[in-house]
């Protein structure tokens, strides 16, 4: 079995989801699963230095006591992390699934994940990470560089797993997202699921003829295939059909400006990752 899945899982909420979308993807793909697990922080990251005013005997003293917390502290995260691994196995073997390996790594996260993806011919990663619970709005910290990053295309899965019957192409006719029709014309993950193929803005000639090739592309490769052309914000319209969609995995380009003019005129991946209640498959 050649194909494997990088399945990042933190803990999080969203772990669970990531083990259930892992185990659609490997079923459709016959790949296995590669698990991992990055405890990001170095032990005793962040903690304040509580002994640089007390006299001598009692610094030394408090400066082992510290020392042995750190040392509690990594074995515990350790421990944690071994726990979360195990948990994530046990879910997709026991839906029939084979994991290739089970990886915990200490690092900085999107540093780690990189060097860890070689193999993989896919990422899934939760859209949130541990914070989620209490920050239902934030993205995880480290997701968008993780996208901008990453040479594989990266699945980010919603908060709960749906069974997929439709693909939502998000199509702009860029480099990206020519390369994501390409892709689903030729993974066998998406054969038999009804493609969606929108393109958001004005109706001419030009967008007319760039959908036209692509969906040509999409059912020349045996795939039932929709084309549209709609006007309005992308987010928006493309929130709202996955709304009405209800099952649907949304697939297009990632961050196809540089970060300084995303952060000035915005980005529509940054905001479909944030409304979108669907899966998304990323590409660069």
């Amino acid at each position: 079995m050649s194909n494997i899945l990088l399945a990042l899982v933190d803990g999080s909420t969203y772990s669970k989801s990531v083990c259930d979308h892992a185990v659609w993807v490997a079923d459709r793909m016959n790949a296995a699963v590669d698990l991992l697990h990055v405890l990001d922080r170095q032990p005793g990251a962040g903690r304040s230095d509580l002994s640089g005013s007390i006299a001598l005997g009692a610094r030394t003293a408090l400066l082992k006591e510290l020392s042995d917390l750190d040392e509690q502290r990594a074995r515990l995260l350790q421990q944690k992390g071994r726990a979360i691994l195990d948990d994530a196995r046990a879910i997709i073997e026991s839906a029939g699934q084979k994991v290739a390996g089970a990886h915990l790594r200490q690092g900085e996260i999107v540093e780690t994940v990189i060097a860890q993806e070689g193999p993989a011919s896919m990422i899934m990663v939760g859209k949130r990470g541990e914070e989620a619970d209490f920050a239902s709005l934030r993205l995880g910290a480290h997701l968008e560089r993780f996208i901008r990053a990453s040479h594989k295309p990266v699945f980010v899965a919603s908060r709960a797993f749906k069974p997929i019957d439709t693909v939502l192409i998000a199509y702009d006719g860029a480099a990206s997202s020519r390369r994501v029709v390409d892709h689903v014309a030729q993974n066998p993950l998406f054969a038999g699921l009804k493609i969606d193929l929108v393109t958001v803005g004005s109706r001419n000639r030009d967008t007319e003829k760039a959908l036209e090739d692509a969906g040509s592309i999409l059912a020349g490769a045996g795939l039932s295939v929709d084309t549209t052309i709609v006007s309005g914000h992308p987010d928006e319209v493309l929130g709202q059909r996955v709304e009405d969609c209800g099952s649907c995995l949304v697939a297009m380009g990632a961050y196809g400006h540089s970060r300084i003019r995303s952060f000035v005129l915005g980005s529509t991946t940054t905001e479909m990752l944030r409304s979108c209640k669907a899966p998304v498959l990323l590409m660069r």
